[in-house]
């Protein structure tokens, strides 16, 4: 197949390869964002059909161009979708799709990125997959022998497919509420968490948690404690369906049961509820093994990274958009622009004195 050579290559053009790729424009290096999808958008195309962010706007706006507000709320997955599409042609970002990267290996001065469609060499390499496309299902016992449906949040779209079931939502984080409030109206859900869910204060919305965030950041880097209330990004928003379910008392959760058996559940007490189905909204894990070849994946998965998330095992390396080990809310709309600007930082640094990509 054919080789290109780039003197950056960043896999992956959601919400993270897109805000790299705004900073990389401005460094005049060359570069190239390879994307496994067919369509823009990134991970906000799978959302469920409700799916709204829990900040304003103008609090979840990618770098240089603020997302457009709409008339009331908080944008749904839609308009999120439109305006990453929007913003990819805006600053003409060089997306190439669909293109799959398969594995990210050594070769000599230059890191090569072999795909479905050929192999990258470059100077530098952005990973910015995300974590949409790795969702995690604990491991329970007897979970093969239910005869029941399961699926995770990720491949969830709306409560009218679940009418009349019997229905576990699984998880005490955002999903797992929005996606019960809605459930709950159609099915008899039952809400199950590991430790009592924590709500925050009505009037304390993305944007909130984003400055708290922040904040925490700021302290850390001066060597101090933050100064802030507790409340985190993984604390449920009480957004206006969350609100209505508890409203006619469907937010009470249970403790997790122990095992499945063909037909429902075992509780801790021996209790046994017969379920139709599990709705798992237990978060993601990285989607990294493209890197494995690179022998940086650590024994949690993830990737040992410096702040501006450049490789610790590899300096030619640096991953965005992951999470908090990444850079600070790096996995929000709001908080990867400062994840995305140190890391092309970095990059336009560390290339400045080297010789382009191919030269002899």
């Amino acid at each position: 197949m054919d080789l290109h050579s780039r003197r950056v290559v960043v896999i992956g053009g959601g919400q993270s390869g897109l805000a790299t790729g705004y900073f990389l424009r401005r460094t005049g290096l060359d570069f190239e964002i390879l994307d496994a999808a067919d369509a823009p958008g990134g991970a906000w195309r799978h959302g469920w059909e409700s799916l709204r962010l829990f900040s304003p706007a103008q609090w979840s706006s990618l770098p240089g161009w603020p997302m457009p507000p709409v008339p009331e709320g908080y944008p749904d997955r839609d308009h999120v979708v439109a305006y990453l599409i929007a913003y990819e042609e805006r600053y003409r970002l060089p997306v190439r799709r669909p293109v799959r990267v398969e594995a990210v290996e050594a070769g000599g001065d230059r890191l090569l990125v072999r795909t479905d469609r050929g192999t990258w060499a470059a100077a530098a390499v952005v990973s910015a997959t995300g974590t949409w496309s790795r969702p995690f299902l604990p491991d329970y016992p007897g979970a093969k022998d239910f005869r029941g449906r399961q699926l995770h949040s990720a491949f969830y779209r709306a409560p009218e497919e679940f009418a009349g079931q019997r229905v576990l939502v699984v998880g005490g984080g955002n999903s797992g509420a929005q996606i019960l409030a809605e459930v709950s109206k159609v099915a008899e859900a039952t809400w199950v968490t590991p430790t009592p869910p924590s709500f925050l204060p009505d009037e304390v919305d993305g944007r909130v948690l984003f400055e708290r965030a922040t904040a925490r950041w700021k302290a850390r880097q001066e060597g101090r404690e933050p100064d802030v209330p507790p409340g985190g990004l993984g604390d449920v928003v009480m957004v206006p369906p969350v609100r209505e379910a508890r409203g006619r008392g469907a937010l009470q959760s249970v403790r997790p049961f122990v095992r499945f058996e063909a037909d429902g559940v075992v509780w801790p007490d021996g209790s046994r509820s017969r379920v139709d189905a599990v709705i798992w909204c237990t978060g993601f894990r990285p989607a990294l093994d493209h890197l494995a070849p690179l022998g940086v994946l650590e024994p949690d998965g993830r990737v040992a990274v410096q702040d501006s998330g450049r490789s610790i095992r590899e300096p030619r390396l640096w991953l965005v958009g992951y999470g908090d080990w990444t850079g600070t809310a790096s996995a929000t709309l709001a908080g990867v622009t400062r994840a995305a600007r140190a890391a092309a930082k970095e990059i336009q640094e560390a290339l400045t004195d080297a010789p382009p990509v191919g030269a002899a």
